[in-house]
């Protein structure tokens, strides 16, 4: 991971260091959002701007810090920066998305054909990974994603590798060459899947739904009313700008209520969320979560489907925090897509900043 970084950092000139290589100070680590809000809510240097040869670095780190699943960790990414590609050509195309808004960014002309089908919308992921289409200052498109390292990258020390756009926001955060947080990590999709030209399906956040809902359709009638928030939701409680407000009761079903086949549903669930960092360390951090398990409680507002609007579901531990919520479209408004976020706890930014 640190020969990537500084691989990529040695094929940007001494002004893109300086857009890339950052502080590592609360206000920058805390810089993400869902958002389409380009660089007023971010830091870092925007994938529109680099070369191919910089690109290919930068999807090299990208590679060395994420996990290596099927749509998780890496391929996750890449599919979701796709996703925004598909989004950003369906926003400015009129007609070419169920009640699709007038008034968003406009795409770049080299962005891919418009969705033709509004059950499964046609668009081609990026070739190269990050930065295939869709650049400027704000708005859709895989150009908008932005990578900085805060801190520098070394095996000594502590730094952070912050990578995201909307829809995807990545801060994992190293201590003498290991990693001490993998969180936040927030991902979201509209579309919620499509179709390539070549016939592909994508549906990068599939395993996460899936996973949620075999746990939730595992619980008995009286399991489900233990389980039921009274509270409703329309987005995830622990996005950006929420840093260290985790309620103070946990709510829900405890898992130490549960069956040995559903604590093991328990963690299947969580597993897709994990799986965003290096295997090795997912599968440590995997570890700590399953001793952690009795302590941890399962919880969901909604219908428990995860079709309609309001449809959310949450596993909180002592160390562990998840949540997958249900949202109307903004560009596909016929159609739910899906906000997603990890945090951990005590491990968030590493440890490094106290919340109040």
């Amino acid at each position: 991971m640190v020969s990537a970084a500084h691989t990529f950092l040695n094929t940007l000139d001494a002004d893109q260091q300086s857009a890339t290589l950052l502080d590592f100070t609360q206000a920058n680590a805390t810089a993400w959002s869902n958002l389409p809000c380009g660089s007023s809510c971010r830091v870092g240097i925007q994938t529109s701007t680099l070369t191919d040869a910089q690109l290919s670095a930068l999807k090299a780190v990208l590679k060395s810090a994420l996990g290596t699943g099927k749509n998780s960790g890496y391929d996750q990414a890449v599919q979701v920066l796709a996703a925004d590609d598909v989004l950003n050509t369906a926003s400015s195309s009129t007609g070419s998305a169920s009640g699709a808004p007038t008034d968003v960014p406009s795409a770049d002309p080299s962005a891919t054909a418009a969705p033709t089908s509004t059950d499964a919308p046609t668009g081609t992921p990026p070739s190269g990974g990050p930065g295939g289409g869709g650049g400027g200052g704000g708005g859709y498109g895989s150009g908008n994603y932005y990578l900085a390292f805060l801190g520098t990258p070394s095996k000594t020390g502590t730094w952070q590798l912050h990578f995201g756009g909307h829809h995807l926001a990545v801060n994992i955060t190293y201590k003498n060459g290991k990693v001490a947080g993998a969180s936040p990590y927030f991902v979201g999709v509209e579309p919620s899947s499509w179709t390539d030209a070549s016939g592909t399906t994508y549906a990068p956040l599939n395993d996460m739904r899936d996973g949620m809902l075999a746990l939730t359709s595992s619980l008995s009638t009286a399991q489900l009313a233990k389980a039921k928030l009274t509270e409703t939701f329309t987005d995830v409680l622990l996005g950006p700008d929420q840093d260290g407000n985790f309620p103070e009761t946990k709510e829900g079903i405890k898992a130490s209520e549960l069956s040995a086949k559903q604590k093991k549903l328990v963690l299947a669930a969580i597993h897709p969320w994990i799986a965003n960092v290096d295997d090795a360390t997912a599968k440590q951090l995997m570890k700590t979560y399953a001793k952690e398990l009795n302590e941890t409680y399962v919880a969901y507002s909604g219908s428990t489907s995860l079709t309609s609007q309001g449809d959310y579901v949450r596993i909180d531990g002592p160390g562990v925090w998840v949540e997958f919520v249900c949202q109307d479209g903004v560009v596909y408004r016929d159609k739910i897509h899906y906000h997603t976020v990890y945090r951990d706890h005590t491990r968030d930014y590493g440890s490094e900043f106290s919340f109040s």
